[in-house]
């Protein structure tokens, strides 16, 4: 078995959660009747786009003989719009089914395709390399093996070679068809491959075929790898989307609920390094193809599920149904019939229940309209007690708005923080509460 040195730590990005931009734009200088002007590469203006969790990161992109390749301008874009600088390094398989300028386009770097006297793969992947980050998508079965017995007979491995021996981390996404990925040679390669420390992305199996993950699968383990990884070894459960209570069998009671607040912080916990469970109601959010998760209908369903919890931190911003219908009809209630009345009955309170199975943070969501702040607080200090809560993130939803919301999140003690902005950096305000708690 080959002698690795430790992966080198990765460089720590602008604050824990948070980053600032900082980065300039870069220039091109252009030559006409004699005058200098300067012009933005069409990377640059992609750069941060989408946000800046890959700012300062230097990633370099080993693209291999796959069709696969055609993706890899996409995939390209994708890291730089997370703020990411990407090289292109290409073997000569690849280079023929992926124009080097199409890579030096996406990148706005020039773009390795030989090993030269240069020495390239020594500026970023050797000892003192400034790649962040070996990202080799796709990769190839002929590439794994080549790399699990130390082969560098290729620009790509080369890199690979010297990144394994200088411990910067090497991130695979497999591209092949599925007779290649269960040979059981190959499947010997990943394993010794897994036991030295590079970490794969799973294929998509479609088709007969092992196709490589998509971009958007790539760039968040991407961030997962090269963030802070401070929930690193917590398994968290997030509960979100709405509870439905049938009428008949066409119809239902419901709250008004997209699920996006809780599909933000299961990202955010993933791309922390956590093991994320997500247990998803009605919704109207996206969920990442990257993010599986297990479904629930009733209040009556999610308090069964709720008695099997098992997790280090749960946090649940379902919007849980506080009524119910107190018969189903069966069939459709036709609406010839005239008016129809309701007779709702109350449902059970179920946030309690994940407290028996949550061994370190509980956290809880009270929605509000129309309350001021010092209502906010009590209602959501009154849940704190009623459920044993460590934290219950609070908030007036006449105050969300699209993508936007407006939090205060309170300890048991009943301090505060407050914040008005995205989703996104909502979820992360949270988490950082909950490492506070885990911390105390």
């Amino acid at each position: 078995m080959m002698a690795l040195k430790p992966s080198r730590t990765p460089t720590p990005t602008a604050g824990r959660f948070e980053s600032d931009p900082s980065v300039g734009p870069v220039t091109i200088p252009i030559y006409r009747a004699g005058r200098l002007f300067t012009t933005m590469h069409p990377a640059e203006r992609l750069r941060g786009a989408r946000s800046l969790k890959l700012q300062g990161k230097t990633i370099v992109l080993g693209v291999t003989g796959s069709i696969a390749a055609v993706e890899t301008v996409k995939l390209a874009h994708e890291l730089i719009r997370h703020g990411a600088e990407v090289y292109a390094v290409l073997s000569r398989s690849a280079a023929e089914i992926i124009h080097p300028n199409a890579l030096q386009y996406a990148t706005g770097h020039p773009v390795v395709t030989a090993i030269t006297g240069a020495m390239e793969y020594l500026e970023m992947c050797g000892r003192d390399g400034k790649a962040d980050l070996l990202l080799i998508a796709p990769c190839t079965s002929n590439t794994i093996g080549k790399i699990a017995h130390g082969i560098d007979d290729t620009t790509v491995t080369t890199y690979a070679v010297n990144a394994l021996g200088s411990g910067i981390p090497v991130l695979v996404a497999p591209a092949a068809h599925e007779s290649m990925m269960d040979n059981p040679t190959v499947v010997a390669n990943f394993r010794r491959l897994k036991e030295i420390g590079i970490e794969f992305i799973d294929p998509r199996r479609e088709e007969d075929k092992a196709k490589m993950a998509d971009v958007e699968t790539i760039a968040a383990r991407v961030i997962r790898r090269l963030g802070p990884r401070d929930l690193a070894g917590m398994h968290v459960l997030v509960v979100t989307g709405a509870t439905i209570e049938p009428i008949d069998d066409i119809r239902i009671v419901t709250n008004r609920s997209t699920g996006g607040t809780g599909i933000e912080l299961a990202k955010v916990a993933f791309e922390h390094g956590a093991e994320v469970e997500l247990w998803l109601g009605r919704h109207e959010t996206p969920v990442p193809t990257w993010l599986p998760y297990t479904s629930f209908a009733t209040t009556a369903d999610l308090a069964a599920m709720a008695e099997k919890v098992d997790a280090d931190v749960c946090v649940v911003p379902a919007a849980v149904s506080d009524f119910t219908p107190s018969k189903k009809a069966k069939g459709k209630i036709s609406s010839r019939e005239g008016g129809l009345t309701l007779d709702l009955e109350p449902t059970p309170k179920i946030l309690d229940r994940f407290r028996k199975g949550t061994r370190k943070v509980l956290v809880g969501f009270k929605a509000e309209a129309g309350v001021t702040s010092a209502e906010l607080k009590a209602r959501a200090m009154a849940l704190v007690k009623e459920a044993d809560l460590d934290l219950v993130v609070a908030n007036d939803i006449s105050k969300v708005k699209g993508d936007t919301t407006s939090v205060t999140i309170f300890d048991r003690k009943g301090e505060s923080d407050a914040f008005e902005g995205s989703k996104a950096l909502a979820a992360e305000r949270v988490w950082r509460a909950v490492l506070h708690g885990v911390r105390e």
